[in-house]
């Protein structure tokens, strides 16, 4: 099976968790780019990571989105204790906050199989699955990328997790937003993933509790193990001793 290394990092920066991630990323394609002159029995296998944390109340632009679909301006940002980045994944605009889990796998899919779209689908399927172990029923809906309540009903069609990824040489990085205990309300400033008529939703509003962060964490390790048929290993690096 394919191993990956697992790292929680809690409430980071999102700058600082996204040059990581760069970071990784490079590493793992510079090794793939070595490889392409050396003999198979000395070639290096690049590392797989799966990066979870926590982010301050930041908005997040994708390179294909439209900047009207941030609906503040500067003075409101600051008001909000928010910042905004244009950045370099697929997809428009989303938040990311305190009480939302954010995964970020920094796959070879090399090692996995060379399919975007089927990536992008077990990354669904694997929230999908787990969602399902706390009694919440979702699924996808054709055409928009994300996992979604009430799929089928446009009038009460919402959307607890968004996904956004960029991927060089068939190696990932970005990954999902699961809405576990979020502030809902930061959502009203933007449109969110670009889609003006379904709403968003949590864990935490569809359930009527408060949700164990850690205990989601647990079973998205599993959901993600199981979907991607990996081995999923705790690192024994101190994160930010690692992050530049």
């Amino acid at each position: 099976m394919v191993k990956v290394t697992f790292q929680d990092i809690g409430s980071i920066d999102y700058k600082q968790c996204w040059d990581y991630q760069e970071v990784l990323l490079n590493k793992a394609v510079d090794i793939k780019m070595m490889n392409r002159n050396l003999p198979e029995d000395q070639q290096l296998i690049p590392e797989n990571h799966l990066l979870f944390c926590e982010h301050p109340h930041v908005y997040t632009l994708g390179k294909s989105g439209d900047e009207k679909h941030l609906l503040v301006n500067d003075k409101w940002l600051e008001k909000m204790n928010a910042t905004y980045y244009k950045i370099n994944r697929g997809g428009d605009i989303t938040y990311h906050g305190p009480g939302q889990l954010v995964g970020y796998p920094v796959f070879d899919l090399d090692q996995f199989f060379n399919d975007i779209h089927k990536y992008l689908r077990l990354l669904e399927e694997s929230v999908i699955n787990m969602l399902h172990t706390y009694g919440i029923s979702s699924e996808r809906i054709p055409g928009l990328t994300g996992v979604w309540l009430d799929a089928g009903n446009p009038l009460k069609a919402r959307k607890i997790c968004a996904y956004g990824v960029r991927c060089s040489r068939w190696v990932t990085m970005h990954g999902f937003a699961l809405n576990v205990n979020t502030n809902l309300d930061y959502f009203n400033y933007i449109v969110p993933c670009g889609i003006t008529d379904k709403a968003v939703t949590s864990m935490q509003k569809e359930l009527g509790r408060e949700v164990d962060m850690e205990e989601v964490k647990l079973r998205m390790l599993t959901a993600m193990s199981d979907a991607f048929s990996c081995t999923i290993t705790q690192s024994s690096i101190t994160p930010y001793n690692t992050i530049i």
